[in-house]
């Protein structure tokens, strides 16, 4: 559905182009930020007791599961099982 005239989404387009780079880029951190906390908030309502791992598996396949075949799924998956992924 695209309910926006062109007219506006240029207006739109203008007025984030007059910001900074520095400002653009908090904006898209923060919505990353957002999303983050909000597939996060989703994963934990269907299962409480999710564990840590379980968690990093979700949000990794939330996010990035088209971006990858299954074979680099697997391998990213099992990368994010090993104790150092626990570390940040």
């Amino acid at each position: 559905m695209k309910d926006t005239s062109a007219a506006m989404e240029a207006r739109y387009r203008d007025m984030l182009m007059r910001r900074s780079g520095t400002e653009r880029l908090k904006m898209g951190c923060s919505m990353l930020a957002t999303a983050r906390a909000l597939a996060r908030a989703s994963v934990q309502v269907r299962d409480p007791s999710v564990s840590p791992t379980s968690l990093r598996r979700e949000l990794f396949l939330h996010f990035y599961r088209s971006d990858f075949d299954v074979s680099d799924q697997l391998k990213i998956l099992t990368h994010l099982e090993a104790p150092e992924a626990h570390q940040r």
